[in-house]
């Protein structure tokens, strides 16, 4: 499993509600492709597009895009962020 957690930030939250994307901290190892077929196959959405960024901290961040017709507020839901 390549996600570890859902990031609950202020930043994180707004991103779910005005632009449709959900992030998650990653495994150090992780890549786009591999990211997307995750949140696709746990969450059976489909994803538009995957921003990776690694932290000064060592970990690292994935900003998943949804496509249109899926929200990422239902995602959040299930994962009790909101």
């Amino acid at each position: 499993m390549v996600l570890i957690s859902p990031v609950k930030t202020e930043k994180a939250i707004g991103r779910i509600e005005f632009e449709n994307t959900i992030t998650f901290l990653v495994e150090l190892g992780s890549t786009k492709p591999i990211v997307k077929a995750e949140v696709e196959k746990l969450f059976g959405v489909k994803v538009a597009t995957v921003r990776m960024m690694t932290l000064p901290t060592g970990g690292k961040r994935a900003i998943v895009k949804l496509a249109k017709g899926y929200k990422a507020e239902d995602i959040s839901s299930k994962l009790k962020m909101v």
